[in-house]
């Protein structure tokens, strides 16, 4: 991205070379790759820097839109974030003002969710992993409630096993006091071995 900068003030950005006219004078595409930074400056025309340090994980946070300003210190045109907003945990719920200023669907009452929150949506994730890992050897539940027999220990053990797994993992969402700690429990990271874990953990994979 370029900026034009006049008096110290970004007046224009766009994406892409393109052909100029500045005070009246007419400058081509060549200047870009022709001219070094310092002549492109003189003539108010710079290159935008990116400082991504205030932008976070869209999964968790939500951020601003990037503000294009001229810095004098360094003489550079950045285009920067400001303080991202931690999407909520917890589900939100329709308020009596929420009734008054008629924003509550016809379905809907005072109490009633309006938003899920990102423990709600998590938890269905895992219960959907759950549901995705048994889904394969359901039939031979089925099968031994339809003919009477006794299921394979093994499978019956495994199955007990990522269920168990699964009430775990939603209790440690659960306990997620805030948005970081939630998103840390999905964070993995690389051990000395060279494997990578996160501290919600696996579910048990059937040998």
């Amino acid at each position: 991205m370029y900026a034009i900068v006049e008096d110290k003030k970004v007046v224009k950005t766009f994406n892409n070379p393109k052909k100029l006219v500045i005070n009246n004078i007419r400058y081509s595409t060549k200047i870009y790759s022709l001219w070094s930074v310092a002549e492109k400056k003189a003539i108010g025309l710079y290159e935008v820097e990116y400082d991504n340090s205030k932008k976070k994980n869209e999964e968790w946070y939500i951020n601003t839109n990037q503000t294009i300003s001229y810095k004098t210190t360094g003489d550079k045109v950045v285009a920067s974030y400001g303080t991202a907003t931690a999407k909520k945990i917890a589900d939100t719920l329709w308020t009596e003002q929420d009734k008054t200023d008629g924003l509550i669907p016809s379905d809907k009452d005072v109490g009633d969710v309006a938003t899920r929150g990102l423990k709600y949506i998590k938890k269905e994730m895992i219960n959907n992993q759950c549901a995705g890992i048994l889904a394969p050897s359901d039939w031979r539940v089925v099968k031994a409630n339809e003919t009477g027999t006794t299921m394979d220990s093994g499978w019956k053990t495994w199955r007990a096993s990522v269920r168990t797994k699964c009430n775990s993992m939603q209790t440690q969402i659960d306990g997620a006091a805030n948005v970081d700690a939630l998103a840390a429990l999905f964070t993995y990271t690389e051990q000395e071995d060279g494997s990578v874990t996160r501290p919600l953990g696996e579910f048990p994979v059937k040998e």
